[in-house]
């Protein structure tokens, strides 16, 4: 069975957030686009959801949370290669996001972890499956 992921992340600048995830290769899904909502498109089964704190609002009974202030939850992504990984932190960083911890290598990981413009938080991750522990 095939599941596709939305991850739901308020923004407070709209065009600002599409910006820099377009520059870390996401792309925009306009079906699912208007002025208080951007799908943007990270892989065939993954997509974010950047919504205005206005609409945001439309799906939650809670307060929202301000990421650049507090941390509820961590957002992680795998890619193919280690390199990549170096490459997706090297594009957030160019594009205003901001490393919130050191890079991370163990025998069979490697991980690096960025924020973006509003501090939501991603860990960007290689994992090398022939190097896991044998349980």
């Amino acid at each position: 069975m095939t599941t596709k992921v939305f991850i739901n992340l308020p923004v407070k600048d709209l065009a600002a957030s599409m910006e820099f995830y377009s520059k870390l290769g996401f792309q925009n899904n306009p079906q699912f686009t208007d002025q208080t909502a951007a799908c943007m498109v990270f892989s065939e089964n993954l997509y974010v959801m950047l919504l205005t704190y206005e609409k945001f609002r439309n799906f939650t009974k809670k307060e929202i949370g301000d990421a650049s202030q507090t941390t509820q939850m961590l957002l992680a992504v795998s890619v193919e290669t280690k390199d990549k990984v170096k490459e997706l932190i090297n594009l957030a960083v160019k594009s205003g996001g901001s490393i919130y911890m050191d890079a991370a290598e163990y025998e069979w990981m490697y991980q690096h972890s960025f924020a973006d413009p509003d501090g939501h938080q991603w860990e960007v991750f290689y994992m090398d499956e022939s190097k896991l522990p044998k349980t």
